[in-house]
């Protein structure tokens, strides 16, 4: 049963790379280009505070001594991690979209609150299926993968297939925190979700459109993660 599952589980990370490295159409150039005019419009000293926020939050989460990371699973198959992985993954889905709701609910402030804590609950789940994958989370260079699955699974795709390139090549050419571009990490994420958590501070809608969002957010996130330690795996 392991055998057969391993070569689905193949097949499922080749469509995964296709659509990873699969160039944006014509709709997707077309927002890009939008989003890129409102960021050349937004005042360089707010991209520096936006910037900063998310840098100085995301590395307290990935470097902070409060996060418990969990003990590295060693001796199972790759079927039973991923069996695992999948409960993980549908777990945070309805924390989140529990969380999403509740924040879509309570208008503005509630909203921003949920920014910082739907960051929150994605590091976390990278930091569990790490562990699922036999991974350390408390090692700088798997904490520095994270941040990449993150950036794979909220991007743009010029800026996703950089990210995957430099991904392969981590194994030999590793970065530090202090390398992070954290300029770009944070755009990238901001464009990626602006919309559907502008939508969310829409009274009467906002509580459903919270609850969609967040639930999507942390299934692609599962995904991309799933995937990219299968890149491992399969080495």
């Amino acid at each position: 049963m392991s055998e057969a599952y391993d070569v689905r589980a193949r097949a499922e990370l080749a469509v995964w790379k296709r659509a990873v490295l699969k160039k944006p159409g014509v709709l997707g150039n077309a927002a890009r280009s939008v989003q890129g005019r409102i960021n050349r419009a937004i005042p360089e000293k707010v991209h520096e505070v936006v910037t900063d926020v998310i840098e100085q939050m995301t590395r307290g989460i990935m470097t902070g001594s409060d996060i418990t990371t969990p003990d590295p699973l060693i001796g199972v198959s790759l079927e039973e991690r991923e069996a695992r992985v999948r409960e993980k993954i549908a777990l945070y889905r309805t924390t989140a979209a529990a969380e999403g709701g509740v924040a879509g609910a309570g208008g503005f402030l509630l909203a921003a609150v949920d920014f910082p804590a739907l960051i929150g609950l994605k590091i976390k789940l990278l930091f569990d299926i790490a562990a699922l994958y036999g991974h350390s989370g408390d090692l700088p260079a798997e904490r520095l993968y994270i941040l990449q699955i993150f950036q794979l699974a909220f991007s743009s795709p010029g800026h996703r297939h950089a990210v995957y390139a430099d991904m392969l090549a981590t194994a030999t050419t590793p970065i530090s925190l202090e390398d992070f571009d954290w300029r770009k990490f944070q755009q990238e994420y901001r464009d990626h979700i602006d919309l559907a958590k502008l939508l969310q501070l829409v009274p009467v809608i906002g509580a459903p459109v919270g609850a969609i969002v967040n639930y999507r957010l942390l299934d692609r996130l599962g995904e991309t993660a799933m995937n990219a330690y299968r890149l491992r795996w399969f080495g």
